[in-house]
């Protein structure tokens, strides 16, 4: 057994990238080493394709280990369970920027599996999981055009940081992830406070530069421990067959693309692909996949010809038009806020729900339970296109739509102390054409300014797509579904007027220049400000009044020593506020104290309650008290809810009194005033100075 090791400074810090030792019978392994943070990352490759196989199966599965944390996984079975959603989102970080990096012809099936088995608080372990991915197939037999790194990028003072700490990205106002290869940027995702396109190009190239050690030192590993890859025959075709598919569908197909309406598009291509298999099969049994083949190949080189020759796009546009927008908000009556955002055929409905701290998403990871407070949650059913399946929970692109989503509207949402709420954003997508994912930024920020949410500025966003044939290139703005599934790239690009909130790309070809992503960018800026000048037609800021189905959130403050009399013994008093008014009571450590209820009487019975319990005695001031006790000496009087004085003997009358009976007795309701409080808090009560006052309203 022997094992090989390459060690490489990336920002500041050494990673080890070590192979040899662990997982020997995977067909590649390593293990990943950062600080405290070790990830094993393994790949495997079947041995030949499944007969009949016509697509390339790649898996990606990243998963932490609790143990790798030093903590017992929570509920019944103790064990891990399915994936969280950092877990999906790091799945599919790593899957997206290693799919295009394989040969055509190679359709075995692969699985990368990335374990993190040590995790410390200050390195990214999904980071290292795609540097190990790329790794664990360069030492590997599986062919594979890499290698690739990934960095995450922040911002600090002014300054990008390579793969920020805990406490550093807290500081940042930019977070994106860069993967890339040596000539080109090839995926990224993140998030920024309304960075200037300049500074997230700027970003990325950062990121671009910062990989290159680690790419070299995967090159190094290989030169070590590397074994030779496996042999990939090319694609035979059959040319014969290919010409006879092509004097049957090539014409109708050249027609059925300019199309406008995508399921009638469909439909058309769909009755030649059934005309070309009923007249050749016969001939060519068994040969339907590669038939279907030829077909799609002709719609991949008619759409891209009449986009790059023409400047003819599927619906007619030129490169640069948004389709039609339309916009409709506050359609749903019991909804705290609704919008129906149509774009073309991709429609979504947005709603907007606000909660209190108990609704609150309470989240158990590596570091620890942390809370969110701004949730959205994309649903994509398979009606929105046209189809059917079998749903359980959210698949990965689900989970990865809605958290870019959520992402680019986080960053306007105001901050608790300002709108102290739990806000839930649900997207439904109804119609499928192109960017849903887009349409529920841009349905979520009109969600919640039709919900009253005090957001800093509207958010939009764009999905971008690149036609790239030899030197001719064509970037495109608002792209539909099949110019997605045709071109070479799909880049989204959300923000506000200031600047960009969150970014996505994925690319089809080896990479992406400098000047193809600028163009992209500020091409995007343009569309995101025409569908942000549509969005202020509809509602131009957040409503002033929350929706009368809304919790409201009425704050006050209390001193932190007196939290313990809103509690009261075993939570006494707040359980018997909640009851006696039906509100919902949030205390913080800080004596903060925010009542949620529908009813404005009921928020403001609680209000009183609470000040009852803290309120505390002032000199000089009336109270209508409450006899407690009556002793020889004196009666103790209840002015406040456990809060008493003691009103003497001689302080009860104008005239001498005899026995304290002859004027109170316990249960009496009596008039006081407070006439000194001593070093021990003892309050001093007077009814004699009271004597004909009135008490103010």
């Amino acid at each position: 057994m022997t094992e090989h090791k390459v060690n490489v400074e990336f920002g500041g810090r050494t990673i080890t990238i070590a192979t040899g030792k662990w997982a020997k019978q995977a067909s590649g392994a390593v293990v990943v080493s950062c600080g405290d943070t070790v990830v094993l990352v393994t790949a495997v490759a079947t041995k030949s394709a499944r007969e009949g196989q016509d697509f390339f199966p790649l898996t990606v599965n990243y998963q932490e280990k609790a143990y790798a944390g030093g903590k017992i996984p929570g509920g019944f079975f103790k064990r891990e369970g399915r994936p969280s959603d950092n877990e999906t989102l790091t799945s599919r970080f790593i899957d997206r920027p290693i799919r295009p990096l394989f040969p055509e012809s190679f359709l075995n099936d692969t699985q990368i599996m990335a374990t993190v088995v040590s995790a410390d608080q200050d390195n990214d372990p999904g980071i290292l999981a795609m540097i190990g991915a790329s790794a664990a197939l360069e030492v590997s037999d599986i062919p594979f055009l890499g290698p690739i790194a990934g960095v995450k990028v922040g911002r600090v003072d002014g300054q990008f940081v390579c793969n920020p700490t805990v406490e550093q990205l807290e500081k940042s106002d930019l977070e994106i992830v860069v993967a890339a290869s040596r000539d080109a940027v090839i995926m990224v995702e993140g998030g920024a406070a309304e960075a200037s396109e300049k500074d997230v190009l700027e970003a990325i190239f950062f990121g671009h530069a910062a990989v290159q050690p680690i790419i070299e030192a995967q090159t190094d590993l290989r030169k070590l421990a590397g074994v030779p890859k496996r042999e990939v025959a090319a694609t035979s075709i059959d040319e014969a067959l290919k010409a006879r598919v092509k004097d049957l569908a090539y014409a109708g197909i050249k027609e059925a693309v300019r199309i406008v309406a995508k399921q009638e598009r469909h439909n058309r291509i769909g009755e030649i692909t059934a005309q070309t298999l009923e007249t050749l099969l016969p001939e060519y049994e068994g040969r339907e996949s590669e038939i279907k083949g030829f077909l799609g190949d002709f719609e991949y080189e008619l759409v891209r010809e009449h986009i790059i020759k023409d400047g003819y796009r599927i619906d007619g546009r030129d490169t640069t038009t948004i389709r039609p927008i339309s916009i409709e908000v506050g359609m749903l009556p019991r909804a705290h806020g609704s919008a129906l955002f149509t774009r073309g055929e991709t429609q979504a409905l947005v709603a907007s729900t606000l909660g209190t701290s108990i609704d609150e998403q309470r989240i158990d990871s590596l570091y620890g339970e942390t809370r969110k407070r701004f949730l959205l949650h994309y649903n994509f059913p398979p009606f929105s296109v046209g189809e059917t399946s079998f749903r359980l929970a959210p698949g990965r692109r689900e989970i990865g739509h809605g958290m870019l989503a959520e992402r680019a509207l986080e960053r306007v949402v105001p901050q608790h102390e300002d709108f102290p709420y739990t806000i839930r954003i649900v997207s439904d997508i109804l119609e499928s054409n192109g960017s849903s994912s887009m349409a529920t930024v841009c349905g979520g920020a009109l969600a919640m300014m039709d919900a009253g949410v005090p957001i800093k500025a509207p958010v939009a966003g764009i999905a971008m797509g690149l036609i790239k044939e030899g030197e001719g290139i064509a970037i495109l703005s608002d792209i539909l579904g099949d110019e997605d599934h045709l071109g070479d790239m799909d880049f989204k690009v959300a923000g506000t007027e200031a600047g960009v909130t969150a970014i996505q790309m994925d690319i089809k070809i080896t990479g992406v220049t400098r000047e193809i992503m600028e163009k992209a960018l500020l091409q995007a800026r343009d569309g995101r400000l025409h569908i942000l000048g549509k969005m202020n037609q509809a509602i131009a800021a957040p409503r002033t009044d929350l929706s009368p189905y809304a919790p409201r959130i009425t704050t006050i403050w209390v001193k932190t020593d007196k939290i313990r009399d809103v509690i009261g013994s075993g939570g006494k008093n707040i359980r018997g506020i909640t009851e006696a008014t039906g509100v919902s009571i949030d205390i913080e450590d800080s004596g903060r104290i925010n009542i949620a209820s529908t009813s404005k009487e009921a928020c403001d019975k609680a209000i009183k309650m609470i000040r009852d319990l803290t309120a505390e005695a002032e000199e000089g001031k009336l109270y209508m008290g409450t006899v407690k006790k009556v002793m020889d000496f004196g009666a103790f009087v209840e002015i406040f809810p456990g809060t008493d004085g003691l009103v003497h003997i001689s302080e009860l009358d104008t005239e001498r009194v005899k026995n304290v009976t002859d004027v109170l007795n316990e249960g009496d309701k009596v008039l006081v005033k407070c006439i000194g409080i001593d070093k021990q808090g003892k309050i001093k009560l007077s009814r004699k100075e009271a004597l004909g006052a009135v008490l103010p309203e």
